[in-house]
């Protein structure tokens, strides 16, 4: 692999080549394993599952309408979430209410204990990935990090076919 170095843009094949850098999924997805196993002993710490979790950083001050919305949102199974919304609900990490114009939609929001909760993992897991981030240089890291924002941002629920470039949202503006 390492003569298919990462090159700087978009096309980088050479006319009758073959490919000059890793496809993405190759790149990321070894990434994303060491991230979810570094994840993991924090959230067995704190008695969360990834599902768990994702719930739990999804959930903020805005209420979410319906269960099947926050499934969406958060890519999960509606039918296999319940069990999840239930178990934080009965540890008082989030709040289950019935919608004041709907009374059969739910509404689902955080407990003050959850967002606690939320913030203790989010901040030990984001120690670990700063670990990993310093072994780049600054520059390198910063630009890392908002170009996985916006292709994070592109691949959201609704955002369009993020292959094809129009996706109708706005990648974060760069900091």
């Amino acid at each position: 692999m390492a003569e298919n170095a990462v090159q700087g843009g978009t096309g980088d094949i050479p006319s009758g080549g073959r490919p000059t850098r890793p496809d993405l999924a190759e790149m990321v997805a070894p990434l994303l394993r060491t991230l979810m196993a570094a994840e993991q002993p924090v959230l067995d710490a704190h008695g969360l599952t990834m599902w768990a979790y994702a719930v739990l950083l999804h959930l903020d001050e805005t209420p979410i309408r319906t269960q099947a919305a926050l499934a969406e949102a958060i890519r999960a199974d509606k039918t296999r979430i319940i069990a999840v919304l239930d178990d934080l609900e009965s540890r008082a990490l989030i709040a289950r209410r019935p919608d004041p114009k709907d009374r059969r939609a739910r509404l689902l929001s955080l407990t003050e204990e959850g967002r606690r909760l939320r913030d203790t993992v989010q901040t030990a897991i984001q120690k670990g990935e700063d670990r990993l981030l310093a072994q780049l240089p600054a520059a390198d890291r910063d630009g890392f990090l908002r170009g996985l924002q916006a292709l994070s941002a592109l691949a959201e629920p609704g955002a369009g076919d993020p292959g094809q470039g129009t996706t109708g949202r706005r990648p974060p503006p760069p900091q």
